[in-house]
């Protein structure tokens, strides 16, 4: 079992390489459900997708029955699928997408009792040009702040980074504050949050070994939010489009390592200036 230094959980480099395994069925997943997200397709059926590829990698869900407690009844999907003004915990049901629809896709998977968890956002269809720079805007600011880990970054110094390209962004975006990123490993869920804006040097700082999801969630508008009735869907208060992308990624001697990223993160992290740095087999 890994070890707990100050909250933190310290995870084995085997132990990392069973989270990068978890990592790898959260991408081919997300990659599987990107293809099928067509204008026609309901978003229950991008649900059957990802059962399929749980089954099939021989994992299992991390969202399925989730429990926040509350009263709140458990997640009732293997993926949560929010589209447009739909930030994040989109339940899937007979919503059927058409063109011009923005579609986040967030997944899960366990192997061997170790989470991975991350998010990307599809364009379906003709999607507007607003829309798609959106999508990039976040996408970018998760690699800008998967670019600053390393071994004693601080939680602040990537959300410090994540603020800051947006921020930068010729127009101007709504950050979601209430929802963060987090620690993962035997949990889905774990100390520190990761929040999307900060300051450099405040929070915790990673140590070799620790894990987290970074993950922007960005709109077009306020970033004000509500949830709807079913107690899981948080949309946007002004009703604007919002896009959510993430990663989970691990601290390594040389840098950070993408687990949720089929090449490991080598791609994001060298046109973002990151110190790539997978551990060998």
């Amino acid at each position: 079992m890994p070890r707990t230094v100050a909250g933190l959980e310290i995870k084995s480099p085997d132990e990392l390489r069973v989270m990068r395994r978890a990592g790898l069925v959260v991408a081919r997943a997300l990659a599987e459900m990107a293809a099928a997200a067509v204008p026609g397709t309901t978003t229950a059926e991008l649900d059957v997708v990802a059962r399929e590829v749980l089954d099939r990698e021989g994992a299992t869900s991390n969202f399925l029955n989730y429990d926040v407690g509350f009263g709140i009844p458990p997640y009732p999907a293997v993926v949560c699928l929010s589209v447009n003004d739909e930030i994040v915990h989109g339940i899937p049901g007979p919503r059927v997408l058409v063109s011009g629809d923005l579609l986040s896709i967030d997944f899960g998977a366990i192997v061997d009792g170790f989470h991975g968890d991350a998010a990307l956002t599809v364009a379906v269809g003709d999607v507007s040009p607003e829309g798609l720079t959106l999508s990039d805007v976040t996408r970018l600011s998760l690699a800008a702040g998967l670019a600053r880990v390393r071994p004693e970054v601080t939680v602040g110094d990537i959300s410090s980074a994540v603020q800051s390209y947006i921020r930068a962004a010729p127009s101007r975006y709504g950050i979601v504050a209430e929802y963060t990123g987090h620690g993962i490993g035997t949990s889905m869920h774990m100390h520190p949050d990761v929040p999307n804006l900060g300051r450099p040097g405040r929070g915790p700082k990673l140590p070799v070994g620790a894990a987290v999801a970074v993950e922007p969630m960005v709109t077009l508008g306020s970033p004000g939010t509500d949830v709807l009735d079913d107690d899981w869907t948080v949309v946007t208060r002004d009703g604007k489009v919002a896009c959510h992308w993430e990663h989970t990624v691990a601290v390594t001697p040389g840098g950070c390592w993408v687990l949720t990223a089929e090449d490991g993160g080598e791609s994001i992290l060298k046109a973002a200036g990151g110190r790539f740095a997978p551990l060998g087999d």
